[in-house]
């Protein structure tokens, strides 16, 4: 097992990209903390976290609190006797508008958790890996949008640009302290993120529900959406040892649609 007795922290686990995230690094041996903002919503990822044979904990708390978040991961490095791996997965899609059409409220609503959750779980992480002496592995959720901004969804992708410079920045800035940072970045994955996307784009242009996720489902060159195991296969490659010598890169992971 690649990363067997390491300690893990996922942000966002309840559900989707994260709940899979979390029973692969299980099935790959390590014992993961789990966070989201309703505690008692994760009791299914604990239990898959579990059936692999690993320890779970389970943590209600918000990302876009900083002091949340820190007395999370202390939790978890007290309670599971350790600290290695930090997934900052936590984030949503926000409103489905054009650009003249974004309000203030939207702005701080989308990038307090998809930027701010991500900054300071990569200041949490890094000062706990420091203080425990030993290097570690930072992750974040960036997204095909965060390397190709699209119509409609230009909050969100200027969210995850915001990731993808985070990430290349502190990569460089903690790679001393033997910490490496990278992101994943995911395409159309049928989860609830996609739902809400669907449904936002029925709601602004008349569309069928179903319709948006289907056309761009239809130009994905494999030829099919992608699973939330898809993408945590590729996370659990990121938080193992294979990927000791790569920092600041935040890769596709999306079946073929853009290309960089």
């Amino acid at each position: 097992m690649a990363i067997d007795g390491k300690v893990a922290f996922v942000t966002g686990a309840a559900q989707g990209i994260g709940q899979a995230i979390a029973k692969r690094l299980a099935h790959d041996g390590a014992d993961v903390a789990l966070l989201d903002l309703r505690e008692d919503s994760l009791h299914e990822t604990k239990e898959l976290v579990e059936a692999a044979g690993r320890r779970a904990i389970t943590i209600g708390g918000d990302v876009s609190d900083k002091s949340s978040l820190e007395a999370a991961v202390n939790r978890a490095a007290d309670e599971l006797g350790g600290f290695d791996i930090m997934i900052n997965n936590a984030g949503i899609a926000g409103p489905i508008t054009p650009v003249r059409g974004i309000t203030e409220q939207d702005f701080d609503r989308v990038f307090s958790i998809n930027v701010k959750g991500v900054l300071f779980g990569i200041q949490v992480a890094a000062a706990k890996l420091e203080e425990l002496g030993h290097g570690g592995k930072i992750i974040a959720a960036t997204s095909i949008a965060a390397h190709e901004s699209f119509p409609m969804l230009g909050l969100y992708s200027s969210s995850k640009f915001a990731v993808r410079a985070l990430v290349q920045a502190a990569a460089q800035e903690l790679a001393t302290l033997g910490i490496t940072v990278n992101g994943y970045s995911p395409g159309i994955v049928g989860t609830g993120m996609w739902e809400e996307i669907d449904r936002g784009f029925a709601e602004l242009t008349g569309a069928e529900i179903g319709a948006t996720y289907k056309k761009y489902v239809e130009g994905i060159t494999l030829g099919r959406a992608s699973t939330p195991e898809d993408v945590a296969r590729f996370v659990s490659y990121l938080a193992g040892p294979d990927s000791d010598y790569m920092t600041g890169q935040t890769p596709l992971i999306d079946g073929g649609m853009v290309y960089r």
